[in-house]
């Protein structure tokens, strides 16, 4: 049955699916004000590696593998997605130039405007830079009706929603809301992954001459995250190895994941 389903509407509800794992963990904040550093690096690296593992093995291998069946060499397979991956990284670092967000711990990025924003806004800026380009990932993952790569992908990204999920409600008592409006900000943020889903569906089932390129731009997308973004908010404590090895949890999690769905 889920085969004769559009893959712009699997690509949606798996994505929906996967933003929901935010507002679980979000619920978190009715039962804890703050979280330790140990524990909130954990958190976010465990997530980290799991959007790692996506990147490579549900994203980069099968784009690979379509570009060779589509050129029937290697070497233009390759070419081709890391094309993508370089378009991924440069339109994600231009938007994080051109707009204004606030990390949990590196402060405020982006234009100067930024100074005269409220905090809430640059926060939630933040949070959908990250859901964005997850909620593509998943939707990209079905494509060429790759059914049991999308469901890998979007548990994956499901699960490592939600320890984000709660690192940002709890981050968002820091700047005096409230338990219950931090929890439907989260919530609600979480609700940008099936607009990326849908975006990301959408080119593969426009254009699927061009995976290689779109499995490559998801995965860029996503490697500049982790490397620009959390691995640097995680490794600025005394907690860097921790975190090192909760990245390296979240990454054979989501590898079992890929082996045993995909």
């Amino acid at each position: 049955m889920l085969e004769d389903l559009n893959v712009v509407w699997l690509g949606s509800i798996a994505s929906l699916l996967a933003g929901m794992g935010t507002g679980l963990g979000a619920l978190g904040v009715f039962l804890v004000r703050k979280l330790s550093d140990a524990l909130q690096d954990s958190l976010l690296s465990a997530a980290a590696g799991v959007m790692l593992a996506a990147s490579f093995f549900s994203l980069l291998l099968p784009g690979l593998e379509y570009g060779e069946d589509l050129t029937g060499e290697v070497w233009s397979a390759a070419l081709m997605v890391i094309a993508g991956i370089l378009m991924g990284a440069i339109a994600l670092y231009t938007i994080h130039q051109s707009l204004p967000h606030e990390h949990f711990k590196l402060g405020r990025e982006g234009p100067e405007q930024a100074k005269k924003i409220r905090r809430i806004w640059l926060f939630i800026i933040a949070i959908a830079l990250h859901n964005f380009p997850e909620g593509m990932a998943v939707g990209v993952g079905f494509g060429g009706g790759n059914i049991s790569n999308g469901i890998a992908l979007a548990i994956g990204i499901g699960l490592q929603n939600i320890p984000e999920g709660l690192a940002v409600a709890v981050s968002l008592l820091s700047i005096n809301l409230s338990r219950t409006k931090a929890f439907w900000i989260a919530f609600l943020t979480g609700l940008l992954e099936p607009i990326g889903g849908v975006f990301g569906s959408a080119m593969v089932w426009l254009a699927e001459p061009l995976m290689p390129w779109t499995l490559g731009f998801a995965a860029g997308a996503m490697l500049f995250i982790i490397s620009d973004e959390i691995i640097p908010e995680t490794h600025r404590t005394a907690y860097k190895t921790v975190a090192t090895f909760s990245l390296l949890g979240g990454f054979v999690v989501m590898m079992f994941l890929d082996a045993t769905l995909a």
